[in-house]
């Protein structure tokens, strides 16, 4: 089995190059939208039962496809790297993984700041995010997150050995994807 972790800051690109590799692989893709957008229907994910509520259902679906028989899942994170709480929980997902005998892999996107904000409106993230759908709320929270998180790795951060690193300013998505593809031998 292969968990592949694709993590970077808003819109730049996480669910669409996971959208790329699971077409060309047949990992299933698990973007963290899917969870956030199905609470959202009841509490909003800032507040303390919308994250309950998430982490609840994205615990049992991990669990799940952990003991399967599937080829593997990719799953789709903002990784911010100055919460020692975001840390813990991409450790926890990875020894859940690994227990079950899966391979590891992860997946760090980058972009420009000016292209990841242009993207944020785009037709496939609004397709996919009703959240996101509110363009005058979703800016308000793109940019906050900006401020607020260092969400790519310092040089050296990451030291996992099944790590790969992308810039997507100008790289296309199935491009994206087949790098990855060929880097973890998918």
């Amino acid at each position: 089995m292969k968990f592949i972790l694709i993590f970077g800051p808003g819109a730049v690109g996480k669910m669409t190059v996971g959208q790329e590799l699971a077409k060309t692989t047949g990992l299933k893709l698990f973007h963290n939208h899917m969870t956030i957008d199905l609470v959202s229907n009841f509490f909003n994910y800032s507040t303390q039962e919308g994250k309950r509520l998430v982490g609840l259902f994205r615990q049992e679906i991990f669990e799940a496809v952990a003991k399967s028989d599937l080829y593997g899942i990719i799953f789709t994170y903002m990784w911010a790297f100055d919460a020692q709480e975001d840390w813990d929980y991409i450790s926890s997902i990875s020894t859940l993984f690994q227990s079950h005998g899966a391979e590891i892999c992860y997946v760090e996107l980058e972009a420009d700041f000016d292209e990841r904000h242009k993207r944020n409106s785009s037709p496939n993230r609004l397709e996919n995010k009703p959240t996101k759908r509110n363009l005058e709320l979703s800016d308000k929270m793109f940019l906050s997150t900006e401020a607020q998180w260092r969400l790519n790795s310092l040089p050296g951060e990451i030291t996992h050995d099944k790590y790969i690193r992308i810039n997507t300013t100008k790289t296309e998505p199935e491009e994206a994807a087949k790098m990855i593809k060929e880097a973890f031998g998918l």
